[in-house]
């Protein structure tokens, strides 16, 4: 019987699996559970040293003799600052050693309890990565735990070998042996320095080819990236390529962008359908919530990620593979490797993709963002503000020698119009810049500096304060809370932007929009930039948005 303890069944599982056999055993009462998990199971071959100090040194031992990662444990307080030695050994002869700290909940450091003290990230720079492991209540907190330990264990041998901290928080009571075996536990690989052709890679191209249902979703890629012809007939067939418009030119064909309104408007039996056995995913952030929340419900079996940096990035809570390399030496590579065979997958994702029209708004924000991504020319930059400006956009085509940027990275509104006014600056094209009034005034100041060309357009939308709250699931706003959540205000750029020697015009309507786009795109960089500010009616927006959405489900 093992602890009941889910943090601590997930990582000794974890250990087993990721084939770490030998722990060193230090005596203690906190660290009792992880003692008596350990030394129950027969895959363990465990030792037993009293003093911290030297049994560190017995697992660098144990790790160099077998060439194989060695753990050592020890209960909490100052137990663990006496393998303090041991660790910068390591870290300085390269030894992947697993250090296992039991401590204290987090609600009693300093609180004069007894052995207790800041253990988290206590190595510093000595260690290749420290993590904390929650105490797992719900299913959210055992993915995270189970994702800390993968990240941990992989960094054993990252780019060079080296000791890591795993800190395991256990609460009272502490002596419940109740479990009688071990999870099954999500195991994450890294395939570094891949060289598919590799008879050890055998198995990942197996199960590449094994799956039928194969989705390849790209985030945000700031490239355009040319395949050949010939790798993009190859590719394009054997997956649904899914993409928003910030992934730009990177997939090798026309990807499905309107997937979020295909998820909107199926019945949960037809979405089902749609489930990915495979889900493989390269580039950045992903915006679309609803997709999210659609692959974290209904996991695929596998989820690799494919990234130059090697990193775990489990933003589907499925992750199973780090392939590091550049994705697109990857798709290159795999695309001969993939056997002929009928694709009905793909087939159905782009069959619902031509089934949803592009919208027709009457006047709102959707629709001027509609009737100017419709008239952009072929070899524009795209600058898009953040929150609602980025998501309306996605529900309208672009050509795709369009060139998409957003600051998604962390996702603020702070520095969206400074990050565009940049680019424009260095840029031979015609830069278009699409925000929100909140985005716009925060950083207002942009327009402050003299780098302003001719070859910038700014289309501001101002509905008076931050709509995306508005339809926020949930959040019902009386009068008083509305005021602060969405931040209303009567503010207009029109001073400013005049000042600051735009040519600028007022929207109110239709027929204003229109009249004022062929100026707007007109490609003349000589003269002075343009601004179009456009007012709307929050509330009117927010009405045709649930019209639209509602209309899809029918």
């Amino acid at each position: 019987m093992y602890s009941d303890k889910k943090n601590i069944l997930q990582l000794v599982a974890l250990l087993k699996a990721h084939e770490i056999r030998n722990v060193v055993l230090c005596p203690g009462s906190r660290n009792t559970p992880l003692i008596h998990t350990f030394a129950n199971h027969p895959y363990f071959s465990c030792h037993a040293v009293t003093d911290e100090r030297s049994a560190g040194f017995f697992a660098i031992g144990l790790a160099l003799n077998s060439g194989k990662p060695a753990a050592v444990c020890c209960t909490s307080g100052t137990a663990l600052l006496n393998l303090h030695p041991a660790v910068a050994e390591a870290f300085y002869q390269q030894v992947p050693l697993v250090v296992i700290s039991a401590d204290r909940p987090a609600a009693w450091i300093g609180q004069m309890d007894g052995q207790t003290l800041p253990q988290p990230n206590v190595f510093g720079s000595l260690v290749k990565c420290s993590v904390d492991l929650p105490e797992i209540h719900t299913s959210e907190e055992e993915w995270h735990c189970n994702r800390l330990v993968n990240e941990a264990l992989l960094e054993l041998n990252h780019h060079g070998k080296g000791p890591v901290h795993i800190n395991v928080p256990i609460s009272e009571p502490l002596f419940q042996f109740t479990a009688e075996e071990l999870p099954e536990v999500r195991v994450i690989t890294r395939y570094q320095g891949l060289n598919i052709y590799d008879r050890q890679y055998d198995d990942l191209i197996a199960r590449l080819n094994g799956y039928s249902k194969r989705m390849m979703t790209v985030g945000q890629t700031n490239l355009i990236y040319l395949f050949d012809r010939k790798i993009c007939k190859q590719l394009y067939k054997h997956f649904a390529w899914l993409m928003e418009h910030t992934g730009n030119q990177t997939v090798p064909g026309l990807p499905i962008k309107n997937f979020d309104a295909i998820l909107y408007a199926l019945p949960e039996e037809e979405q089902m359908k749609l489930v990915p056995d495979l889900l493989i995913t390269y580039g950045g952030h992903i915006v679309s919530k609803r997709l999210k929340t659609f692959l974290r419900k209904h996991p695929p079996r596998e989820h690799w990620h494919v990234s130059a940096d090697g990193k775990v990035t489990d933003t589907f809570c499925a992750q199973t593979v780090i392939i590091e390399m550049d994705p697109f030496e990857f798709l290159e590579k795999i695309a001969y490797l993939l056997e002929n065979k009928p694709n009905e997958y793909s087939k159905r994702w782009e069959q619902f993709s031509k089934e949803i029209a592009v919208p027709a708004f009457a006047y709102s924000e959707m629709a001027a963002i509609g009737k100017v991504l419709g008239a952009l020319p072929a070899d524009a930059v795209l600058h898009l503000g953040n929150s609602s400006t980025v998501r309306y956009a996605q529900l309208f085509p672009i050509p795709s020698t369009v060139e998409v940027c957003c600051n998604r990275g962390t996702s603020g509104i702070e520095g969206s119009l400074s990050t565009a006014l940049g680019y424009a600056w260095a840029s031979d094209k015609l830069n278009f810049v699409l925000i929100g009034d909140l985005s716009f005034f925060y950083d207002m100041n942009a327009l402050w500096c003299n780098q302003l060309r001719g070859n910038l357009r700014i289309m501001l939308l101002n509905n008076g304060g931050g709509e995306i709250f508005q339809s926020l699931p949930g959040l019902k706003m009386e009068a008083r809370t509305h005021r602060f959540v969405t931040a209303t205000h009567q503010t207009k750029a029109e001073g400013w932007a005049k000042e600051r020697g735009f040519d600028y015009t007022t929207i109110r309507t239709i027929e204003e929009l229109e009249a004022a786009l062929p100026v707007f795109m007109q490609v003349d960089q000589q003269g002075n930039p343009q601004f179009l500010e456009v007012f709307t009616d929050k509330a009117e927006d927010v009405r045709l948005l649930k019209e639209y959405y509602h209309g899809l489900k029918k």
